[in-house]
């Protein structure tokens, strides 16, 4: 990867697209610093800081983690890229229901600009509903504002949503301009620099939990150090495992046969048809994520965390301080990847377009059969993509179990580990195609 990187930035045109990447990602950063009118934000750490950051597993600790720690300090880009990611989902999801949208997604370059101009919109909305959930969840700490009482509190609700929805879209058009000008992947540079921003944090939040725990004496030295070596080499040990099982594939083996047009002989070689281990990315983990913090998310603004109640054994359960925690998140997972994979694969349309191209797999018979088959081997292969996505997604929730809740801190790394690698890996493989391309001679000299 260093010589990727250190041959991209020799290329003229492609370090121009690195520093502007890098002076898109500052913005960003400079922009989540940035406090919006009419909150006094020496209120926030007492308030919505302290609640987000005591509210481990529930859906306000992820949008933490994937803003970078805006959403936690209230500041102008807190909704960060969730409102863009959630309407992509749901533009998605509708193509399968839509028949509409799905001819849209299939008419080329012009379909896809209209989509994307869909998804916008979609974004709008989305950032409007959530900046004023996020404002009603501010209103749960008293003295936040400043201008509390008749017109100013209607001006100031009004001039705070706005800001927190233009946050919104100025994170979409950042993503855009990488897009654009930048090296590619725009969304996805966003979400990875507000994950490793997060990270000396993260590594900070973990020591002195560990430091704490020896203080008060309810953990010897030796059982401090044990935890944290375990930490870091389950961390390390999992993003071996990751960038390893990322590139994994099963290849089902494709023949051509041999056609005449005009006075010419096509077809004859023979290919395969790749089905990548993990086709679903870390979007199984997002949804079963999502799903299993609703509850403790719904429990916690009710106010029903705390107590002997049921409810209260309920927030406990599915806290990821939990085995139950760990066990649902395993089922949803593997739900999910088969459900993601039905949506997004077409094992009928592989098979036509196969049939169509003179195409078959050796042993099997072209169309429904062919079909079939590849439906068989698409399930084998999406069970063992789930079990991977459970093990990386899992093993922290476990560690955090062991340690009675001390390393709470990683509770959500299996996801985020997800992202970073998968963003590092297509980002190399990008500069890798730029620099072959523009290093390409060609057979003429």
């Amino acid at each position: 990867m260093l010589k990727t990187l250190r041959n991209a930035w020799a290329v003229p045109e492609i370090r121009r697209k690195l520093l502007f990447t890098l002076f898109i990602i500052l913005i960003y950063r400079l922009g989540a610093s940035i406090p919006v009118p009419f909150i006094n934000y020496g209120e926030v750490q007492k308030g919505i800081f302290s609640f987000v950051e005591e509210s481990g597993g529930s859906l306000l600790s992820y949008f933490n983690i994937l803003s970078g720690s805006a959403f936690g300090n209230a500041t102008l880009l807190a909704l960060s890229v969730s409102p863009y990611i959630t309407a992509s989902i749901v533009v998605q999801l509708l193509g399968v229901a839509i028949p509409a949208l799905e001819k849209l997604s299939k008419n080329g370059e012009e379909g896809r600009k209209k989509i994307e101009k869909i998804t916008r919109y979609l974004t709008v909305a989305l950032a409007l509903i959530t900046a004023f959930g996020y404002y009603r969840l501010l209103r749960q700490t008293s003295g936040i504002f400043f201008y509390d009482e008749g017109f100013g509190r209607v001006f100031s609700a009004i001039v705070i949503i706005a800001c927190y929805t233009a946050g919104a879209m100025l994170v979409m058009w950042l993503g855009q301009k990488i897009d654009e000008q930048g090296i590619g992947n725009g969304i996805s540079i966003i979400l990875f620099a507000n994950i490793v921003g997060a990270f000396p944090n993260t590594l900070y939040t973990l020591f002195q939990n560990l430091k704490a725990a020896h203080t008060s004496g309810s953990k010897s030295l030796a059982v401090v150090i044990i935890y944290g070596v375990l930490t870091v080499l389950i961390i390390v040990a999992s993003v071996v495992f990751v960038t390893y099982m990322s590139d994994a594939e099963r290849r089902i083996p494709v023949q051509y046969a041999k056609r005449a047009v005009g006075r010419k002989m096509y077809g004859g070689q023979n290919s395969n048809l790749p089905i990548k281990l993990n086709m679903n990315g870390v979007m199984p983990i997002i949804f079963a994520s999502t799903l299993v913090s609703l509850p403790t998310t719904i429990i916690l603004f009710a106010g029903g965390s705390t107590g002997d109640g049921f409810w209260a054994k309920v927030y406990t359960a599915l806290s990821p301080a939990s085995l139950i925690y760990a066990l649902v998140l395993l089922v949803l997972i593997i739900a999910f990847a088969y459900f993601y994979t039905s949506i997004s694969f077409n094992p009928t349309e592989v098979a036509n377009n196969l049939m169509q191209n003179g195409g078959s797999v050796p042993g099997i018979r072209p169309g429904k059969p062919t079909a079939q088959y590849i439906k068989k081997v698409l399930n084998k292969v999406v069970l063992m993509g789930a079990f991977f996505l459970s093990v990386v997604a899992v093993i922290p929730i476990i560690l955090n179990v062991i340690s009675g809740g001390l390393l709470n801190v990683v509770s959500f790394s299996g996801s985020t580990l997800l992202i970073v690698v998968g963003v590092t890996l297509e980002t190399f493989r990008e500069l890798e195609a730029q620099i072959t391309m523009r290093h390409y001679k060609g057979f003429l000299k």
